[in-house]
């Protein structure tokens, strides 16, 4: 038994080792990608492309709603307002049980019209779209279609339906900053290698000041979860996207933003209905489709801040939101274990699925039996207390770091907090997240590991929603 807890224990060490070394790495060409970032794409080139609709390509916004009757309106109104010359808005109305379609039909004057629609990607019926009678809401389509049960089938309805060669999947709880669209396009038009997909930073609206659906004031989170929430969505962008995308390797683009080449997700075919990470599955399937067709591409993430979204406000929102990416997360090496050290989908295949089965799936597993065997060292009183803290010590200070390093990271790109004060707010979550939000997110995503392993059947999660405003956005004509 000595020899065997002697063995765990240097298992442990080196498992940490190699993740803290993996978590600077990333760090480092995280921050060099930023500055790349920032350096190359500067406000000048932004004014050409809003100057010159003739060289801004057309996007598509494309957001599935199901009963989001609180903040639909609003979401839509934000969509319509965003500063781009050629863009169109398509709301998916996922057989909502709710006011969410009758709101919509009110606010944007709505009026059923005639429709022909060739299936590109299966998805589940539509029953009617709506366009409005009124010139400032031109660019709207509201899709009703029998309800799915994902976010999956009515992002595929809503590609059917959406004009354009890019589209933006996002999430109608969101908030996209009025640039966002310059800022996810220009790697587009600036690269010689085919940019399938570009991602862009996501932070919490909840506790941000909001005047007419835009958000006037950025503040960190007031409440418990959403800031600690904060800080892990940065250091997930900042760092580890921004890592990955330096060697064009990001394993995942954001469901609740994103911006795709819209002809190569239809002939990856679709979004999976099936999937409980939607969004990781298309990463995946359009690079293998890629891959296998052996086209050139590039994946690139913004650090820039394009989107707010609301955060779980209470401990059973989160517990519903992790335990969901705990199922995709195993889900993906169900479905796409044949990419998993296959050298033919090079970097996804040799790298970066590697790094998420060792790193993130196994991690919690890892963690709660440690915490088991630190227990049993406890009670057997076999525990070395100097190795235990010095150990302790170097894992917590270097995740300390790297969260400090972000939070500088996101000072540099664009000063979003007015105060210092709210910047060391988020440096006194960081300290106490080890303590006081990580062992919630293990148990939830172990949850959700289980939740897939008995084969429950889920449909789209139930999320409160508090709203943005009330007020109303003049839009321009």
């Amino acid at each position: 038994m000595e020899s065997f807890i002697q063995f765990y224990q240097y298992i442990i060490f080196f498992y940490a080792t190699i993740l803290v070394l993996i978590s600077l790495f990333l760090a480092f060409f995280g921050y060099l990608n930023t500055f790349k970032n920032k350096l190359k794409y500067t406000k000048e080139e932004e004014n050409i492309l809003l100057e010159h609709r003739e060289v801004a390509p057309p996007i598509s916004i494309v957001a599935g709603a199901y009963n989001e009757e609180v903040v639909v309106v609003d979401a839509t109104r934000a969509f319509l307002d965003l500063a781009y010359p050629n863009f169109e808005v398509v709301i998916v109305n996922d057989g909502s049980k709710d006011d969410t379609l009758k709101l919509l039909i009110e606010a944007f004057d709505l009026i059923e019209v005639p429709h022909y629609i060739i299936e590109k990607v299966i998805s589940q019926p539509i029953k009617r779209i709506f366009k409005s009678t009124n010139p400032l809401y031109r660019k709207l389509t509201v899709v009703d279609k029998k309800n799915g049960g994902t976010k999956a089938d009515a992002m595929n309805a809503g590609l059917n339906v959406a004009r354009y060669d890019y589209f933006v999947n996002t999430d109608v709880d969101c908030i996209l900053a009025k640039d966002t669209l310059t800022k996810v396009i220009l790697p587009v038009l600036d690269s010689k290698i085919p940019v399938i997909a570009v991602g862009g930073t996501m932070r919490m609206v909840n506790g941000c000041e909001i005047d007419r659906v835009q958000i006037t004031r950025v503040r960190p989170p007031r409440s418990f979860f959403p800031r600690f929430q904060e800080t892990e969505y940065l250091r997930s962008y900042l760092i580890t996207k921004m890592g990955w995308a330096f060697f064009n390797a990001i394993p995942n683009v954001s469901g609740g933003f994103g911006l795709f080449d819209k002809n190569i997700v239809i002939a990856a075919g679709g979004y999976d209905p099936e999937s409980h990470a939607e969004d990781m599955d298309m990463t995946l399937r359009i690079i293998a489709h890629m891959r296998d067709h052996k086209l050139p591409y590039k994946i690139v993430n913004t650090p820039h801040s394009c989107c707010w979204t609301e955060g779980p406000p209470n401990l059973k929102v989160l517990y519903r939101q992790r335990s969901r990416w705990g199922r995709g997360l195993l889900q993906i090496f169900f479905v796409h274990h044949r990419f998993l050290f296959n050298k033919k989908y090079g970097r996804m295949g040799l790298v970066t699925l590697p790094y998420i089965l060792i790193f993130e799936l196994l991690a919690p597993l890892i963690e709660i039996l440690g915490f088991f065997f630190l227990l049993y060292l406890l009670i057997t009183s076999q525990i070395n207390a100097q190795t235990f803290w010095l150990m302790f010590a170097y894992v917590y200070l270097v995740g300390l770091c790297i969260s400090i390093l972000t939070i500088s990271l996101d000072f540099s790109v664009k000063k979003q907090y007015r105060t210092i004060s709210e910047y060391v707010q988020l440096i006194i979550s960081s300290a106490l997240e080890a303590f006081l939000y990580h062992p919630f997110i293990i148990l939830f995503t172990l949850a959700g590991y289980i939740q897939l392993l008995t084969r429950k059947e889920f449909k789209w999660g139930k999320m409160t929603r508090k709203g943005f405003s009330q007020s109303e956005i003049p839009l321009k004509s």
